[in-house]
Formats: C-alpha cells, structure tokens, sequence
C-alpha cells in the first residue's frame, strides 16, 4: 500500500522536525499524511493531559493513571519508563508498548502492532527509552531525557574474572552522535563490543590497560561496519554523516582501576569520604582543545557555543582513532560515575558531583544511578542521560543495591 507524501518540515502536533517520506511523527504518532491534506469538515477531539512540562517535574498525575511506583526502602520514586514526548520519566504510566495494550496518552485506545494508539495517534513509550541495569556490584540507568523523542544512549555492563580468580568489573556508556545517522545503533553496536572485548580479555590475563585499548579499537569498528549496511536506511538519510558515537569505559579490578574514552563522555572518581573527588578523563572537544592551548579559560571556552563541537569519536567519518586509556590506584574507596554529557551538563565539575551523589553509593550503585538520572532531569533533560556507577573496591557479596 502506497500514501503520498507529506510535504510537512515539522509535526503539526508537537513541532518535531520530519522527513518527507514519514508517515507518522517519530515523537508523538501523528498521521502526517492526514495533517497535510486539507481541512475537513470533522471535529478533533481534544485530549486530556498532564500538565508535565520540565517546569513542573512534579506534577501530580490524572486521576485515571496509577502514581509512580514507591522504590521500596528509600525516599525517591524509581523511575518508570517515560510518557511519549516532554513527560517526566518518573511519573509516567507503567505500561509497556505491544499490541492490544490500552494507551498511555489517553487510556481509551488500543495499541497497534507498530506501537501507535488507534484511537489517538500517540506513540507508546519504547523499552529503550528508560533502561536499568545491575550486574555484581554494578549498576547503571539510561533515560531519554525531557527533549529527545528517543534515546540514543547505550550501556553495557559485565562482570569478569583475571586468571587468579580476582573479581573485574566493566561498565561502558556510550552516546550516539546526534547529526549522524542511526546514532542509537551506534551507541548499542560500541557498548556491546567493548564490554564483550573486556569480558573474553581479562580472563586471559591481559593486562586490564591494553585490553581497555583493544576494547576501544572493536568498538570503533563495529561502527565503522554499521556505515556499509544496510545501504536500503541511507537512502533518505543521503546527507547525513555515517553512524557515530562517544565511548567511556571503566574496569575495576583489586587495586586497579582503568578508564578509557573517545569523545565527551567523561568518568569521575568519588571516594567514599568524597575528600578528593576527581575527573579521570579529558573532552575531545573544541572547548577543551582552547583550553589546554591557552587560547581561553575553561569558564571562557564552555559559554562558547562551540563548547560541545567533539573532535573525537567512533565511526567511520572519525579522524584519525586515538583512543585514551589511563590507570589509577586509589588509596581508599570509592565509586567510578562513568556518564554521557546528558548527566555531566548539570553537574560539570568534579565537586558538583559529589555533591549530588548519594552517599551510600558504594553499596546501592542503582538507587545512586536513579538520583544522578533525577538530577538530569530535575535540571531540564535537554539531552538523553546515561550514567554507570561502579563501586572500587566493590561491596562484600551480597550486598544489595536497590
């Protein structure tokens, strides 16, 4: 079945930019073609909805949504999978996408086989679009944030072995580049490689350094490989460069711990006694390039609106790969907050963010993730937030973290 196009730039509903060839809105389900075609004589049914824009993150839902879910044992809501288009995550209705599932927007309609309310249209959340994860005494939280109309964030987790039997935890976040095509994939592709590489190297007994190295390296080209296929999602995609993303990793061992990263995504060092909070890692960014050239201050270098132009990433329209690496050994413990730059814009420097972080993180590494997300999101959620929380040395066994 054919419909001729639309010739739309922008949803009439949610004024999010569109494609010629779409036939529905990416972020809140509109059927374009119907929105393009003149005006009948048919009345539009109004809907009702919250009233939950970023300046009233608080508001309290409809009377015909259930409340968020109570995280058991703390004094925060756990955040649910977020209503489509500007609606917080932490007070979105708890319903999963599939067909014959009532619709979050206005709970009278079905949802289709493609995810769309019958009734009114809306999109349905996606499960990417709030992720959870703990593996071992790791944790981390991915959210798309109040702005975006999908997550283009990934994470991976996993926990390894060295051959003496001494216990490593990996945590890899990645964020896809926004102006390149199929971003998501390219953050799934990375964090997937690179946390696979890690879990089959160190039990070989590679040193944790060089196999974050060669982590890195796999990474890269599994999103080089994305660039070649399938050549059918590049052909209304013509001037869009090829997929792209950020890359931070971290590997805690006993004793050691190890980061590595291309691009913005950064990772912070949070003692337990928070005495010393450090930044571990340094932008491949235009503003960090003025700043380490004397050119300007960093207070001068982030006001420019050049200040998140990266000069570094995965993907096959990259520079030449310099992938960073570099080794601590903490005199005491702590966590590693490992976070794309949808976290790190409200809590920039290293102070700030130990500030926000609970300070029971060590022991409750998810319920640490949760706030760092909340903070993002309490902030404004300009941008998916993505944040990994890793515990050095790690929690006795059996130690919770909800």
């Amino acid at each position: 079945m054919t419909a001729d196009k639309h010739r739309l730039s922008a949803c009439p509903g949610c004024t999010e930019p569109v494609e010629p060839a779409d036939l529905f809105c990416g972020a809140c389900g509109m059927d374009l073609s119907a929105a393009a075609a003149p005006a009948a004589d048919t009345p539009t049914v109004a809907l009702q909805t919250r009233d939950d824009t970023p300046s009233a993150p608080h508001a309290a839902p409809s009377a015909a949504a259930p409340p968020a879910a109570a995280d058991p044992g703390t004094d925060s809501f756990t955040l649910q999978p977020p209503a489509p288009r500007s609606a917080d995550p932490r007070e979105a209705v708890a319903a999963a996408p599939g067909a014959g599932q009532a619709c979050v927007a206005c709970r009278a309609g079905r949802v289709d086989r493609d995810g769309y309310c019958e009734n009114c249209g809306h999109a349905q959340p996606r499960e990417r679009d709030h992720m959870e994860q703990e593996s071992g005494p790791v944790a981390a939280v991915s959210d798309r944030g109040l702005r975006h109309h999908r997550n283009e964030d990934a994470f991976a987790l996993a926990v390894a072995a060295l051959p003496d039997g001494t216990p490593a935890s990996v945590a890899v976040v990645c964020d896809g580049v926004s102006s390149a095509t199929r971003p998501d994939e390219a953050s799934a592709a990375a964090s997937r490689t690179a946390a696979d590489t890690l879990r089959e190297a160190l039990p070989r007994g590679t040193h944790p350094q060089t196999a974050m190295h060669e982590a890195i390296l796999a990474a890269a080209r599994a999103v080089d490989a994305l660039a070649g296929e399938p050549s059918e999602a590049r052909e209304h995609a013509v001037q869009q460069n090829a997929p792209a993303c950020t890359l931070v990793s971290a590997v805690v061992t006993d004793g050691l711990l190890v980061v590595g990263w291309v691009g913005d995504s950064r990772a912070y060092w949070m003692p337990d006694d928070r005495s010393a909070p450090a930044r571990l890692t340094e932008d491949d960014s235009w503003a960090a390039q003025m700043v380490a050239a004397n050119l300007m201050s960093e207070a001068q270098a982030y006001a420019d609106e050049r200040a998140h132009a990266i000069t570094g990433w995965l993907g096959a329209d990259s520079y030449e790969l310099d992938p960073h690496t570099a080794s601590f050994k903490p005199d005491r413990p702590g966590v590693v907050v490992v976070c794309t730059d949808g976290l790190w814009n409200y809590a920039e420097a290293a102070g700030q963010m130990a500030e926000i972080l609970p300070a029971d993180a060590a022991t409750r590494p998810l319920h640490s993730a949760r706030v760092l997300v909340g903070h993002a999101l309490d902030g404004g959620g300009h941008d998916n937030v993505t944040v990994a929380v890793v515990p050095f040395p790690g929690p006795a066994k059996g130690a919770g973290s909800g």
